[in-house]
């Protein structure tokens, strides 16, 4: 990999595998506003989720590589999918530049907020299948309970915009009772998608479980690592993130606005 020269003014470089990492991108800004933002969704190859682990692997590289032609500071992974199965991948891929995953980061906050010692992950089939949260948690303390539940119809749900949706309302109660009824005092929302339903599922949930946002505690992390580094961008004011993706669905209008609650920029479309 060559190296490439970076500053306080380089971007936070973001990818994942559709749309859902803007969740990511709306909590970066809100943490870090001074910062550029370049975000990948690779909406060709969306869902990550059911696909094999060498597919994914390949993913990530090639994802990773589309970034760093942007020159990052930093790159994070706001796919839960390749921060459980191929993070070690983006490492390689990205040099000398730090890379944080919404797994790890996600996991650290919970294990730090739980009172009880009992934690409630909820993400797709492969994050789930993976089992990477329950470790990760448990590398941080190892005498912490973890209940973990794959809950796939979320980000359909989430992309129809069925935010307040007795359909979704069902279907949260079906996946969540089971996880409630174990006496979890913290819930980590471990797909990028699921803080659109954050609302709803911290109703099911009820206000004695703290709910993790990956999005929020990867911003935070970032925020962290960029001061120590003496990387924060000294700049005021807001940029608009620049989107790549690799195709234009007809829906990527409306589910920015969803996500985001603003308009689209411009979008660049990249080959993969």
């Amino acid at each position: 990999m060559p190296q490439h020269k970076t500053s306080p003014d380089s971007p936070i470089g973001i990818f994942d595998s559709g749309i859902g990492g803007l969740t990511v991108v709306k909590a970066v800004q809100a943490a870090l506003p001074a910062e550029r933002i370049i975000y990948f969704g690779d909406t060709a190859r969306v869902p990550y989720g059911p696909k094999s682990q060498a597919a994914i692997r390949r993913y990530a590289r090639e994802d990773t590589e589309i970034l760093m032609k942007h020159q990052p500071k930093m790159i994070i992974v706001a796919c839960n999918t390749v921060s459980a199965l191929a993070l070690d991948v983006v490492e390689e891929a990205a040099g000398q530049i730090p890379v944080i995953g919404v797994l790890k980061a996600g996991a650290e906050l919970a294990s730090r907020r739980t009172r009880s010692g009992r934690i409630g992950v909820i993400g797709t089939q492969a994050t789930i299948g993976s089992n990477a949260y329950a470790c990760a948690i448990q590398e941080e303390n190892g005498s912490l309970e973890v209940i973990s539940k794959a809950c796939p119809l979320f980000v359909p749900l989430a992309e129809e915009g069925f935010i307040d949706h007795d359909a979704t309302m069902l279907v949260a109660e079906e996946y969540l009772s089971p996880l409630v009824s174990k006496g979890i005092d913290t819930l980590v929302l471990g797909c990028t998608h699921y803080p659109i339903l954050k609302g709803m599922i911290g109703r099911i949930a009820g206000p004695g479980i703290d709910i993790i946002d990956s999005a929020e505690a990867v911003a935070g992390k970032a925020r962290e690592l960029l001061s120590e580094q003496g990387m924060l961008n000294p700049g005021h004011g807001q940029a608009m993130p620049h989107l790549l993706v690799s195709d234009l669905p007809q829906k990527f209008r409306e589910l920015y606005r969803l996500f985001m609650g603003t308009e689209l920029p411009d979008v660049e479309l990249v080959g993969v």
